[in-house]
């Protein structure tokens, strides 16, 4: 295979900007709230979609953190979600999705704590 032939490689069918947008939607997030929680500037952010860009993977890392999940649950379809989680657990996953950093922080912190009573 030709050098060229890497170049007519069509794109992958997986949608990172959409896919970013809909966490992102999910939280309630603006443009801005992404770019604080993730630490990328907005920018940035407003130009991957204005130029059609795809992040590259340190961004989209960055961007997972943000969100609270790990690049494998942001390449994960969705329909595999739904076979892995229970009702309640997707219900707690929708909740964490919403929360900030510090929100998420203080709630990990506190289920800590709820063990540590326990053992």
């Amino acid at each position: 295979m030709g050098v060229w032939d890497y170049m007519k490689r069509e794109r992958a069918k997986f949608d990172v900007l959409g896919r970013i947008d809909d966490e992102r939607l999910k939280r309630g997030w603006t443009e801005y709230q992404l770019a604080v929680n993730s630490d990328i500037t907005q920018s940035t952010i407003s130009t991957w979609r204005k130029r059609e860009l795809q992040p590259n993977i340190a961004s989209i890392e960055k961007i997972c953190t943000g969100f609270g999940i790990t690049l494998s649950q942001f390449f994960l379809q969705d329909s595999s979600l739904n076979q892995i989680l229970n009702k309640e657990e997707k219900e707690i996953l929708d909740l964490w999705h919403k929360l900030s950093p510090s929100q998420r922080k203080a709630l990990t912190a506190m289920l800590n704590s709820f063990l540590e009573i326990c053992d």
